[in-house]
């Protein structure tokens, strides 16, 4: 008899990937108590602690939790992989692809294309999300490979760079920096930022700044791309992003311009990622050399 649900299982490891159970109730969107219950009746099934908790510090691992969530990460990867061939029908081979927010209208179409022509009898498909959102696909086997930025990911996860992608400023017409060819960090930092609404993508144009020692006001956090030009567009402050669409008005049709930023360490890596380092299986193989086309 089964004693402890996948439910549980994947309880327990959201904990243990977010580090608290409020940040894992977050990303999961249930309550704090139905998590804390699970974790305390997987505990109590296997008989020792998965957690230390230290009050006003982040839930560390005991060994025997790391082994635990190792394993069931695993289990539930095998899981993923059993319902989704279920969805497709019994033995139909099946490719699951991420890509990050941003990078979708970019990247996603021209993708599935590729995949497709290369691997016409596997049914492919394709979830959008943030990096976190991405992260967690990978590792627990719900998203096979992944196009996204290469910040956030540690050394458990292959990656292949596809070219490098620098920001840009988004400004209005009148605003004071808007006549420049390009602008540096230390230019921005005296002019209310709109940043995105993703913690890491904030928190990475944070830290570009901090390098050079300093703090710009937030005026904005965007929920998305198209928020953000919007909102510079009509002078609400500069907006900041590695996505550089073409059109040089928003979506309301306001006039916008583009501003490259000079500083060389701002630039970041989009990159072709899978969880695991080892060798992977010829249809991933085939999968990974169509998407190297990317690469400039």
């Amino acid at each position: 008899m089964l004693y402890i649900s996948l439910r549980q299982y994947e309880y327990v490891c959201a904990i243990g990937r977010y580090g608290s159970l409020s940040s894992a109730a977050q990303h999961l969107n249930v309550s704090q108590p139905a998590l804390s219950n699970a974790l305390t009746r997987v505990e109590e099934q296997l008989g020792h602690p998965l957690f230390a908790r230290r009050r006003g510090a982040a839930m560390a691992l005991t060994p025997q939790g790391r082994s635990f969530i190792e394993e069931a990460e695993t289990l539930l990867a095998k899981a993923a992989r059993l319902e989704n061939a279920a969805e497709t029908g019994a033995g139909k081979a099946r490719l699951r692809l991420g890509c990050f927010v941003d990078l979708a209208p970019f990247m996603l179409a021209r993708s599935l294309r590729l995949l497709r022509a290369e691997l016409p009898d596997v049914a492919v498909s394709y979830r959008v999300d943030n990096f976190e959102g991405l992260i967690s696909g990978l590792i627990d086997g719900r998203i096979d490979m992944a196009l996204t930025y290469g910040m956030s990911m540690d050394a458990s996860f292959s990656k292949q760079t596809l070219f490098s992608s620098s920001p840009h400023a988004l400004v209005s017409p009148e605003h004071p920096l808007a006549k420049k060819p390009q602008v540096s960090l230390r230019d921005l930092a005296a002019h209310p930022l709109i940043l995105s609404e993703e913690g890491l993508s904030a928190q990475h144009v944070l830290g570009l700044f901090r390098r050079i020692g300093e703090s710009p006001t937030v005026a904005h956090r965007a929920a998305s791309l198209e928020i953000q030009r919007s909102l510079a567009a009509h002078g609400e402050g500069i907006a900041i992003s590695y996505a550089n669409p073409p059109a040089k008005i928003s979506y309301d049709g306001i006039p916008l311009v583009s501003l490259p930023v000079s500083d060389s360490f701002a630039a970041e890596p989009v990159v072709l990622a899978r969880h695991g380092t080892g060798p992977t299986d010829a249809q991933i193989a085939v999968a990974e050399n169509a998407l190297l086309s990317f690469r400039t």
